[in-house]
């Protein structure tokens, strides 16, 4: 069992392989399991800690200084984090933004959020990409290694498991907020001018505000709805959202459903989770990365236009290419491994992308992909 221990700890990291971090404690006391992974983000960590895609995860930031904008009630994903935990490099700066309302330690405590600072992130996030990915916990206090190590050993892992239910909405509602904007924050869409109903495995707000700032009257539902209960809505277009864990388990029940949305002829776009959904309804099939793709910097190819476009991605699944019926084409393409992130079906107004367009955090070089959307909503009327 190996061990790295700084001076003043009150907080272990302990691995599936035996290693062992201390570090001090930040954020709530107690003890948290899940799938540890790293995201090289430089900005927006409330943005990631609220994403519903990362729920039975434990994220370990590569940018060292976390904290220094704080925290903010308009900054956030989800009404509460999904993220099971966090592991920083560096002890937690204080705020310096005219935007916070609180250092990110106490909105760490407020929201239950265990975690551990002054840790080697870089020897961490070697040993999963050389590695892979691995079960760990965080115990932050009266620290128990044999205890912590035990539930480390006994946590199942995200591959079988369907966590889309357990971040969805139970029941449908609306939505009309648009993006933030320096001086005037949310906006308001007034004049709907298309009706769009997105299946929520996990979605994130920014996406149901870059709908709205189109002109959409959106529509949430939960994840398990059916066809029917979808089409009833009247919707223009259909978006499949982002979402945690593993596709194939929340593709048993909804694989079905995005099938029969497929043959309506509406606009179909999904988004991460949704896109690897909408490819097991296609017939392809997904598998579990080695250590996945988390960050605002990945470089994509969008192999229609030639062009390298810079992404926010967050998923340790994907399609398999080479699974692909004759029927739909690749459309994008990771530049780091090669990895398919993006496909489209021949002669019907539907498409996906592993990637986040709605870029919170991140780039929006891929932004376009909404317009595009309601372009094919517009052919279809």
């Amino acid at each position: 069992m190996t061990r790295s221990r700084p001076s003043a700890a009150n907080a272990a990291l302990v691995l599936a392989d035996g290693s062992v971090f201390r570090g001090q404690g930040i954020g709530a006391e107690g003890r948290a399991v899940g799938e540890v992974c790293f995201n090289t983000s430089m900005t927006g960590y409330q943005e990631i800690l609220t994403d519903p895609s990362y729920a039975g995860q434990i994220i370990a930031f590569t940018f060292p200084h976390i904290g220094n904008v704080g925290a903010n009630a308009e900054d956030v994903e989800a009404d509460a984090p999904a993220a099971r935990g966090l592991v920083l490099r560096a002890d937690l700066t204080l705020p310096s933004s005219f935007r916070a309302l609180e250092p990110l330690d106490g909105w760490l405590k407020a929201n239950h959020l265990v975690g551990i600072a002054g840790i080697d992130t870089r020897r961490l996030t070697r040993l999963i990409r050389s590695e892979g990915f691995q079960s760990a916990g965080v115990d932050h206090g009266a620290v128990d290694l044999e205890t912590l190590a035990a539930e480390v050993a006994a946590w199942p892992g995200l591959e079988g498991m369907d966590l889309a239910k357990e971040v969805a909405c139970r029941r449908a509602y609306t939505w009309d907020e648009t993006a933030w904007r320096p001086g005037s924050g949310y906006g308001r869409m007034s004049q709907p001018r298309r009706r769009v109903v997105v299946v929520d495995y996990g979605v994130k707000k920014n996406i149901l505000r870059s709908l709205a700032g189109l002109g959409c009257h959106v529509t949430v539902v939960p994840a398990g709805s059916g066809a029917g209960e979808i089409m009833a809505l009247e919707p223009d277009g259909i978006v499949l959202s982002n979402g945690p864990g593993d596709p194939a388990a929340t593709g048993e029940y909804a694989a079905p459903v995005i099938r029969e949305l497929v043959t309506t002829g509406k606009p179909v776009f999904g988004i991460c989770l949704g896109h690897q959904m909408l490819a097991l309804a296609l017939g392809a099939r997904t598998v579990k990365m080695a250590n996945g793709h988390r960050g605002a910097n990945h470089p994509i190819k969008n192999l229609e236009t030639g062009l390298v476009e810079i992404t926010s991605q967050n998923h340790g699944f994907v399609v398999d290419r080479e699974s692909l019926p004759a029927s739909v084409a690749p459309t994008h393409v990771s530049l780091f491994d090669g990895t398919l992130a993006g496909l489209r079906v021949e002669g019907k107004p539907v498409f996906s992308v592993q990637f986040h367009p709605e870029a919170s955090p991140g780039p929006q070089d891929s932004h376009y992909l909404f317009r595009a959307f309601a372009e094919r909503m517009n052919l279809s009327a």
